[in-house]
């Protein structure tokens, strides 16, 4: 079976590095499946799940934007943030979802909606990706 080597790398550092048969990501337009022999893009990354496939195995990763560039016979995926599931702090993703909550229910004046709205999106993800795999 071919494969397509892929690399998921934060500020942080990497996250990933190996060889899947496809890949799957939320783009900013849509769902995007990439698979061996795909054409060069690059497109935006929304928060979501990169589901990476190798022959029955998924490996699932929390992306919260950022890039995924295609090449020849590679995938780079530049994340803000990227989290594989059994990495994922339940209690942690817990507490900021409470927390985006708590801000999102006040109705001060100095309270950053825009910022708690993509805070409780990320924890959510997060969440789903740990408890129900998507």
């Amino acid at each position: 079976m071919k494969t397509v080597q892929v690399n998921v790398v934060t500020p942080d550092g990497p996250v990933f590095d190996a060889e899947v048969e496809m890949v799957s990501a939320k783009a900013e337009s849509g769902e995007l499946g990439i698979l061996p022999g795909h054409i060069p893009m690059v497109a935006p990354l929304a928060i979501g799940a990169v589901r990476l496939k190798n022959g029955k195995e998924t490996e699932l990763i929390a992306v919260s934007g950022g890039f995924l560039e295609v090449g020849a016979n590679m995938v780079t995926i530049l994340a803000q943030t990227a989290e594989k599931s059994d990495e994922i702090d339940v209690m942690r993703a817990k507490a900021a979802k409470e927390r985006a909550e708590r801000r999102l229910s006040q109705k001060e004046e100095d309270v950053d909606f825009r910022r708690a709205e993509l805070a409780l999106q990320r924890a959510i993800n997060r969440l789903n990706i740990k408890n129900n795999g998507f």
